[in-house]
């Protein structure tokens, strides 16, 4: 059965009184290279763009569209957290970071937070929900993924631009083969992440 997300776990703490319901999710925790990025998504519910979804399901060109309506009509954040950060802290703790950080850049501070996965954000002073597989359930963290793709892909095509050869303007920094096999051939790195396996097991 073919679901996508509804605004239903916004409209229900809209109904308990909240006043700025956002949702926030990442991406980036499995490639080997590259920052993990954020999104936090304030959604108007009077224009809430329609066809949103995980932003896996989407094809690039209607994430784009989708991501160019929600800059123009919600508030949207971006919060990363950097490849140091991540072999520091490790890669959930900075995953968690990013999110954060995207939720506290928000123009207006929500008064609660939907939560991608299982893990409540500890550095969160809000009230929050953890909601797992979020972004194919609530549409305002489906909105956050979109956000948080279209600027990891960003990012990661610029940094092929200056590392060619890894192949991350199609695979983004995840483990390929042709990344496995450029990291071979051509090394790792400022961008690669140290803490990963792959990457450490080469140094």
């Amino acid at each position: 059965m073919k679901t996508e997300p509804t605004f239903d776990l916004e409209a229900e703490a809209y109904a308990r009184g909240c006043l700025r319901v956002v949702g926030v999710d990442e991406v980036g925790r499995g490639p080997l290279a590259g920052p993990v990025v954020a999104a936090a998504v304030w959604i108007d519910p009077d224009h809430i763009p329609q066809g949103l979804n995980d932003s896996k399901k989407l094809s690039a060109k209607r994430r784009q569209v989708l991501n160019d309506h929600l800059l123009a009509t919600a508030d949207v954040s971006i919060g990363e957290a950097t490849v140091e950060e991540i072999d520091a802290l490790n890669i959930l703790r900075a995953s968690h970071l990013a999110m954060e950080r995207a939720v506290a850049g928000l123009r207006v501070p929500p008064d609660y937070v939907l939560i991608d996965g299982n893990m409540t954000l500890k550095g969160l002073m809000v009230p929050s929900q953890t909601v797992v597989k979020g972004d194919s359930i609530s549409q305002s963290i489906a909105a956050a993924s979109i956000v948080a793709k279209i600027r990891r892909d960003f990012v990661m095509l610029s940094l092929a631009q200056q590392y060619p050869g890894y192949g991350w303007e199609k695979n983004q920094g995840y483990p390929t083969a042709q990344h496995r096999d450029a990291l071979q051939n051509l090394g790792v790195t400022p961008h690669h992440r140290r803490s990963f396996k792959p990457v450490h097991n080469m140094l």
